[in-house]
């Protein structure tokens, strides 16, 4: 048992350890990506520079000195450059120069260009350098200065940067699909793994549930098998009581597996009647009549529900019932049980409080959970399947009930089930 919690800590460990290194790399891979488009974006801007630079070179625009362009060329905002340029100027050379110097340094996207005139307050000339002819709807913003100037505006800015990052978009997607694959395929075999070992430590459970009631009934048998113990009619009794309780207990066993291995798949199919808390409450502590004598357990009854009547299954309460007693006295040394009935609003409630060992606050989430059974460390306090409380909770489920528990580890747990009143009509 400790070799397979050992196996089961490592995997988690395992599972922890490869999702930190996952993310980590997903978080360097985003910066990463971040980085490459903020380069992207300062080479186009040093590119769109260098292609004025080369057209005042082209209109042999001397006055200027090339040597600050920063005092010529202004970038109000990503997509839009003002530079400078002295009136008269050739329109159609102007426009022919920038084509060539926007393809000479690599900028292939659309380029709206336009001529401010100050004397005349606006726009007095502007093409459209694109490939396809086809954007002719953007509006080239104002752009208004003290001088005059040509007014460069890229609409598409953006998205041609994003497709010059087309490797690097694409190798991150592959790289996020490929780990998550990977963080899947070690979930997946942490689950496969923690299902088997389940399903191990069931079978031990079964195995060692079954092999004492078994053995007891064998030794009784070859007990009852003699014929001197005819001549003992107390000693008869009592081994025939052995044989008659352990016969009951793996009955009871047997059922609540088949019980819970029909209900893994399907719905409960409740048989609803109006039956009374109390007496049921009364049934189960005398179902539990041998387990009571034999552990001299004490029971506090405060039944004290005005209205005990529900709309419930009979049968199906009653286990859950002797599930709850049965765990407070198999989990308690001296067992005291108090079992408190009440009303609020529109509920009907039964509370179990018993003075065993208790339950950790970590293990409290778990103990609903299939197979799952309360340990301190690696031992168990109790024999069982870890079945009870699971089915418990999926008969309360049926009902449209809740159950809840506190619990104080030392000092005893208390479960609280809920359960609605019946429809008036019924």
């Amino acid at each position: 048992m400790f070799s397979v919690r050992l196996r089961s800590s490592t995997i988690r460990l395992v599972l922890f350890i490869s999702s930190l290194i996952i993310a980590t790399i997903l978080v360097f891979q985003l910066v990463w990506l971040k980085k490459v488009y903020t380069f992207e974006q300062r080479e186009f801007n040093h590119n769109i520079v260098k292609a004025i630079r080369g057209l005042y070179e082209d209109l042999d625009m001397s006055l200027y000195n090339y040597s600050h362009l920063n005092e010529l060329v202004e970038n109000p905002s990503p997509n839009l450059y003002v530079a400078k340029i002295n009136k008269p100027v050739d329109y159609d050379s102007l426009i022919i120069y920038l084509h060539y110097e926007l393809d000479d340094f690599g900028i292939f996207t659309d380029c709206h260009a336009a001529i401010y005139d100050v004397s005349a307050k606006g726009y007095v000339h502007s093409a459209i350098l694109t490939a396809d002819k086809k954007d002719t709807t953007v509006k080239i913003p104002a752009t208004p200065r003290s001088y005059d100037h040509l007014t460069l505006f890229f609409p598409k800015r953006q998205h041609y940067i994003l497709t010059r990052m087309n490797f690097w978009i694409i190798s991150s997607v592959l790289l996020f699909l490929v780990l998550i694959l990977f963080g899947g395929s070690l979930y997946y075999f942490y689950k496969q793994k923690f299902l088997n070992e389940t399903q191990k430590d069931f079978i031990h459970n079964f195995t060692h549930e079954f092999k004492t009631p078994v053995a007891v009934i064998s030794l009784a048998a070859d007990v009852l098998k003699n014929p001197a113990i005819l001549e003992k009619p107390e000693k008869l009794l009592t081994y025939a009581g052995i044989v008659e309780y352990q016969s009951n207990y793996l009955r009871n066993q047997i059922e609540r597996l088949l019980k819970f291995a029909y209900t893994d798949s399907n719905q409960l199919h409740l048989s609803k009647e109006k039956v009374n808390l109390h007496d049921l409450i009364q049934e189960a502590i005398n179902n539990l009549g041998p387990l009571i004598a034999e552990k001299k357990a004490n029971f506090e009854l405060s039944l004290d529900a005005a209205d005990p009547y529900l709309l419930a299954d009979k049968d199906y309460l009653v286990i859950v019932i002797t599930n709850l007693i049965d765990n407070a006295i198999k989990y308690s040394r001296d067992p005291k049980i108090r079992i408190r009935t009440g009303n609020r609003g529109e509920q009907t409630f039964f509370t179990i409080t018993d003075n065993g060992i208790g339950i950790e606050k970590k293990q409290l989430r778990k103990i609903f959970n299939r197979f799952y059974r309360v340990s301190q460390g690696e031992t168990y306090h109790a024999k069982g399947f870890g079945l009870g409380l699971s089915f418990v909770k999926k008969i309360i489920d049926a009902h449209d009930g809740s159950i809840r528990v506190e619990s104080d580890p030392g000092h005893g747990s208390a479960f609280t089930i809920d359960l609605p009143h019946p429809n008036n009509e019924n």
